[in-house]
């Protein structure tokens, strides 16, 4: 099992049409302080132990972070070490977001 890589634009787009998708910010809370997707769920990379298994298995989740490194060790942990059935990464992280969809975000 793997995840997939998606686009900024898809992930807006997924917004819409799945609103039930799940999207994991895996920044830390003074990143997320400085930029964040309304909408999104803070779980930090750092205490990850916590919360990676308090999702449904099956649920659609999309997992960001700044530039996109982040989220796929967490995406690969996700779907090979715990489970999950349904993971994308989103490349270029909240930095392409803020730069692509929405530029009233600051970008750091």
């Amino acid at each position: 099992m793997s995840y997939r890589h998606i686009s900024t634009h898809d992930v807006q787009a997924l917004r819409t049409s799945q609103p039930d998708t799940i999207i994991i910010d895996v920044r830390e809370p003074h990143e997320y302080a400085i930029a964040r997707i309304e909408g999104t769920i803070l779980c930090p990379i750092s205490t990850s132990a916590s919360w990676i298994e308090s999702f449904a298995k099956d649920a659609p989740i999309v997992v960001i972070c700044h530039h996109g490194m982040r989220s796929e060790h967490v995406a690969a942990a996700l779907t090979s070490r715990y489970g999950y059935t349904n993971v994308a990464t989103m490349d270029g992280g909240i930095d392409d977001w803020s730069a692509r969809i929405d530029p009233t975000i600051p970008r750091y």
